[in-house]
């Protein structure tokens, strides 16, 4: 047995680029990609990928530089995930819905060599560049034309746009495949919700491994029809682009996501399969009676990126979709931690189903071990669904690391073997994790600790209520207290006041845990993929000063 072990034949890298070429060979003749009116079939998305991945080398793009991508989710988008580490490059997608400045900071943390960019992003881009600091090369820009958005004025005729680059390429290309399979593929920011962006850097192995663990966890079956409601700048759409290639199944892009849209594509193209975060899942539970559509079969959502308040899960359920829960986070690439269904919930109660799958879960099969730790001790909290330790991962699909930041990298990836999330969570007595917060986020009132997602959800379940987020205000007397930011549903402003709500609270959760003050807000801050924006609530928290004692408060915002 000595003599055995790695050889040439057994120890080719793990990378998820060869899934196309399989795809081109086994579904060729099938749809791969469909936007409007324009149908690709897989054997030309493979071609197309292999004509962009050789232009990008005769433009001199090299192994491990950087090309970034400011795209909605149309289908040069889908392309690029195969196209730009097919040439060696580093795949960098940039949320189209940040500002300029936030734009050049990564552009330049990134040292990002070219850049595609949609005709929306275009005055964006334009901006971004002008903020570089002096001397720092500028990224060459490549306009992406949209044919379908005709609002959009057309390139100049001497403009290398998204097309004439294919035209150049070779679609026979011999792509570069990675010398080791732990060679950087994939360059993501953080959303930033807690605090500056950080680089998250991951690797064809760890891109492989994720994708095939996630197929399996949310047992997809072969050429499904996908609808692209995750933007697929979020954590590259949970790995489900390289996803489709190896299942065959149909990429339906949605430049926009709104529910009147969701409903008819849903329709239209018979999707069976969509993700998206739980905002998402509101927009369509919350949706009039005029744009909602009968579902035309099973539609399955898988869902992740904040904790689904277990109301919203009922109502989205309650139409009839099939609600997958999930957990991951940009530095695990994808879900790897999943909310498994066991047949006896079934015959339970509509909403006690719902409040056992908004817990995260346990640990995906491709994930080698997930925990709940208390920081003092080092040690798993007891599985009493109560005591909160930060969430810890352990497994093949955690990053390299964060890009030009040991510091950052270190604190989060410990010698002990773990991957610390900053997520605060709870272990039950079945062995499923259900988050409570950000380590941020926890309001200590009284030496209590009080989750806040705790009480969100409890919020969601008032009839009034559209959206809401709690954070801490100062009081005088506890510390801190809860301050619940709410925005209502359309047609309830004017029947419901924010005593109401406190009032309403009191009747379902213990004393300590009910917000001292509600705020009425037309519409919560969110960042640029659907999270509420807490640190904006909670600074305007503080501003309100501290509560006094024994006072509650309301107002509107």
């Amino acid at each position: 047995m000595e003599s055995l072990g790695a050889n040439p034949a057994n120890s080719s890298p793990l990378t998820p680029l060869g899934f196309l070429e399989r795809a081109a060979t086994v579904f060729g003749d099938c749809p791969s990609v469909v936007y409007n009116d324009t149908v690709f079939t897989w054997s030309q998305t493979y071609r197309r990928c292999l004509r962009l991945a050789s232009a990008l080398v005769s433009l001199g793009i090299s192994r491990r530089d950087i090309v970034s991508v400011l795209l909605p989710n149309v289908p040069a988008m889908y392309e690029m995930h195969f196209g730009v580490p097919m040439s060696g490059a580093v795949l960098n997608t940039i949320n189209t819905r940040l500002d300029a400045r936030t734009v050049a900071v990564l552009l330049r943390h990134s040292g990002s060599k070219l850049v595609f960019v949609d005709p929306a992003s275009l005055q964006l881009i334009r901006d971004a560049l002008q903020l570089l600091p002096p001397g720092h090369p500028a990224p060459r820009v490549i306009f992406v034309e949209d044919p379908h958005e005709k609002e959009f004025p057309a390139a100049p005729a001497e403009t290398l746009t998204y097309e004439k680059l294919l035209e150049k390429g070779d679609p026979e290309f011999s792509w570069v495949r990675p010398a080791s399979e732990w060679d950087p593929m994939i360059l993501n920011y953080t959303s930033g919700t807690t605090s500056a962006p950080k680089g998250v850097v991951h690797c064809h192995r760890g891109i492989f491994l994720v994708t095939i663990d996630s197929l399996v966890n949310w047992e997809v079956p072969p050429q499904p029809t996908y609808l692209w409601t995750l933007p697929m700048f979020h954590a590259n759409g949970w790995s489900f682009p390289w996803g489709m290639a190896v299942v065959g199944g149909t990429n339906v892009c949605l430049r926009r996501v709104d529910a009147a849209e969701v409903y008819a594509t849903i329709a239209r193209c018979k999707v069976d399969h969509l993700c998206g975060a739980p905002v998402v899942l509101n927009m369509l539970a919350n949706a009039p009676e005029g744009v909602r559509r009968p579902l035309p079969g099973k539609v399955r959502i898988l869902t992740a990126g904040a904790p689904p308040p277990a109301a919203v899960l009922d109502r989205t359920e309650a139409i009839g979709f099939d609600v997958t829960h999930g957990y991951g986070l940009t530095e695990t690439a994808g879900l790897v931690v999943s909310c498994a269904w066991k047949g006896q919930w079934n015959r339970l109660p509509a909403s006690e189903r719902a409040r056992l799958k908004a817990r995260q879960g346990v640990r995906t099969a491709g994930m080698a071990a997930v925990d709940v730790i208390d920081g003092e001790t080092g040690r798993g909290v007891p599985r009493d669904g109560s005591t909160m330790g930060e969430i810890v991962l352990r497994g093949g699909c955690i990053m390299l690391g964060y890009l030009n930041d040991d510091k950052a990298t270190k604190a989060a990836i410990r010698d002990d073997g773990w991957f610390y999330t900053g997520d605060v969570g709870v272990m039950h007595p079945d062995g499923y994790i259900e988050i409570r917060d950000r380590s941020k986020d926890v309001i200590i009132s009284g030496g209590e600790n009080i989750s806040s997602v705790e009480v969100e959800s409890v919020l969601y379940g008032h009839p009034a209520v559209n959206e809401a987020a709690v954070v801490a205000r100062p009081d005088e007397f506890w510390g801190e207290t809860p301050c619940a930011f709410v925005s209502l549903k359309e047609g309830a402003t004017g029947t419901v006041t924010p005593a109401d709500v406190i009032s309403w609270s009191r009747e379902r959760m213990p004393r300590y845990m009910v917000p001292k003050t509600v705020v009425f807000r037309a519409e919560l801050p969110k960042t640029s993929t659907g999270k509420i924006q807490k640190y904006v609530l909670r600074n305007l928290a503080k501003e309100m000063g501290p509560t006094r004692k024994g006072a509650s408060t309301s107002s509107k915002m």
